[in-house]
């Protein structure tokens, strides 16, 4: 038995438990003690042997085929990203374990692009961390800042949190798109480090981790509640930057002439307007205005 991680078997078995036999037209007779599928009914699904699933999802049997992950691809109602992460589990070989995580540069031109482009951005690396980020995106939300991380912000920061109206779904996103962004490598200490953090200190993150949910993070509409503006609808992009392992350029940008425009306008303009200087000099210079013109103080004062 090797001791390699069992991507492939933990990845199958977490999908047959979310899988119902209502949704594949299974009689349910009885009472069941599993929350989804049998080991026996996926291979019946899939058309392999129920002895054949048993070692795969043990990891006794590592090496399927193509075929076969598509059969159960099929069986367990997998969309195409989450086929296709099937079909990297089933071809991974086993590796040594890497002793440091990969570093994350980000190339000088996108850099340069992000602190000159006129709406909220930055960039986001493989790990979710936020490797650059403009004036404008730290306006939107002070958590899009260099140095920050989108998963343990949004899991364990309540304010960033109140930023999204559904931030449990989005969490829910988040954490498909984490899955598919890392891919195979699951034995990264950064990932192990950064997985483990959140697992211990979010339970909703525990949950999601579990279920083994793979999706592309692609664009798509945002609904962000800024508490200075109020709500906000923007569309999201994300750009993958070549050269790059895995880093995308996050654009947010509002549909012309809408409300969300207007008030993005407005923070921006806020965010280039310096705040009036506050100090004991200004206080003083506001009082002898106030006085009169002249800013003679009255002869009772003068002493």
């Amino acid at each position: 038995m090797t001791d390699e991680p069992n991507l492939l078997g933990d990845y199958v078995r977490a999908r047959r438990n979310l899988v119902t036999p209502e949704q594949v037209g299974i009689p349910v007779v009885g009472i069941r003690r599993v929350p989804g599928l049998r080991r026996e009914e996926i291979a019946m699904l899939a058309g392999i042997s129920a002895d054949y699933y048993l070692r795969l999802e043990q990891g006794r049997d590592r090496n399927p085929s193509v075929q076969v992950l598509e059969s159960l691809a099929r069986a367990l109602r997998l969309d195409d990203d989450a086929t296709a992460h099937l079909l990297r589990l089933g071809a991974d070989k086993p590796r040594r374990r890497r002793r440091r995580s990969r570093e994350e540069t980000i190339p000088p031109g996108i850099a340069k692009l992000v602190a000159t482009l006129p709406l909220p951005a930055y960039v986001e690396g493989r790990y979710f961390d936020v490797l650059a980020a403009n004036a404008l995106a730290t306006t939107l939300s002070p958590r899009l800042a260099a140095g920050a991380n989108r998963l343990r912000d949004l899991f364990l920061d309540p304010a960033e949190q109140a930023l999204y109206p559904d931030w449990e779904n989005a969490g829910a996103g988040l954490v498909a798109g984490f899955r598919e962004s890392v891919g195979t490598d699951t034995d990264d200490p950064r990932v192990i480090e950064l997985v483990g953090e959140l697992s211990l200190a979010s339970p909703r993150f525990r949950q999601l981790w579990a279920r083994h949910d793979v999706d592309a993070c692609e664009g798509a509409a945002k609904r962000i509640e800024h508490p200075q503006v109020g709500g906000l609808q923007l569309n999201r992009e994300r750009l993958g930057i070549g050269g790059t392992a895995g880093q995308m350029l996050v654009v947010y940008h509002p549909d012309p002439g809408t409300d969300s425009a207007d008030k993005l306008a407005l923070l921006a303009f806020a965010m280039r307007t310096p705040a009036a200087p506050h100090s004991a000099t200004t206080d003083a210079r506001t009082a002898d205005a106030d006085r009169g013109e002249s800013g003679r103080r009255p002869a009772a004062d003068a002493r």
